[in-house]
C-alpha cells in the first residue's frame, strides 16, 4: 500500500478483499430517472391544481349548482269583503281631514262604526294609500278592503300590529295620492 502522510492505524493492515464500502449498497439503475418523472408528475399536478384554485377564486368557474328558474306562479288571492276585521286608519298626508272621509267610506261598505278608528300617522309623506295587513291568511280581507274603499295597494308587514294576538286588525295608511294635489298630478288610466 502506498504511504500516505497520516500515521498508521489497525484499519491499515486489514486483508485485501474485493468488497468495496460494505456498508452502502450499489445505486440501483435507473433511479434517477424515477425520481426525476415524478418530479416531473408532481410539477403537472401542482400547476393544474394552481390554474384551476385561480380560476375558481377569480370567479370564472363557479362550482355551485345554477338553480333552474321554476315557471311557477303565485296562487291570485281572491278579494274577500269580511266586516270582521277591525280597520285602523292613518292619515300620512299634509291634508287634514282624509282619515275621517275614509272612515266614512268603510262604514259605508259595512264595517260596524265602533271597528272603524280613524287618527293621523307619524309622517305627512306616504307615497301611496297602502292596506297593511300581519298575517298571511289575512291577504284576502285586505284585498276586499282596498276594492272597497276604491283601489289601494296591499302589503304585508309586521310594522302595524294589531292591539292584542286575539284581534284580526288591517291598517290603511293614506297616501299622497289621496290628496287634492295627488289625484289632479295622476292621469287618468
Amino acid at each position: 500500500m502506498p504511504t500516505s502522510r497520516y500515521p498508521q492505524d489497525r484499519f491499515d493492515d486489514l486483508p485485501d478483499t474485493d468488497r468495496v464500502g460494505a456498508h452502502r449498497a450499489e445505486n440501483p439503475r435507473m433511479r434517477g430517472w424515477v425520481v426525476l418523472l415524478w418530479a416531473a408528475l408532481a410539477t403537472v399536478v401542482l400547476i393544474a391544481i394552481g390554474i384551476f384554485g385561480t380560476l375558481i377564486a377569480s370567479g370564472r368557474i363557479d362550482l355551485a349548482p345554477t338553480p333552474t328558474a321554476s315557471a311557477s306562479v303565485a296562487p291570485e288571492v281572491t278579494p274577500v269583503k269580511d266586516t270582521s276585521y277591525e280597520v285602523s286608519i292613518l292619515n300620512a298626508t299634509p291634508e287634514e281631514g282624509l282619515a275621517t272621509q275614509l272612515k266614512d267610506t268603510v262604514v259605508n261598505a259595512g264595517w260596524p262604526a265602533d271597528s272603524v278608528i280613524a287618527s293621523s300617522a307619524g309622517s305627512q309623506d306616504f307615497p301611496t294609500t297602502t292596506v297593511f295587513y300581519t298575517d298571511p291568511a289575512d291577504e284576502a280581507a285586505a284585498k276586499g278592503l282596498a276594492e272597497a274603499i276604491g283601489g289601494a295597494e296591499t302589503e304585508q308587514s309586521d310594522a302595524y300590529p294589531p292591539p292584542s294576538p286575539d284581534v284580526k286588525q288591517l291598517t290603511i295608511v293614506i297616501g299622497l295620492d289621496r290628496t287634492a294635489a295627488g289625484q289632479s298630478a295622476t292621469p287618468a288610466p
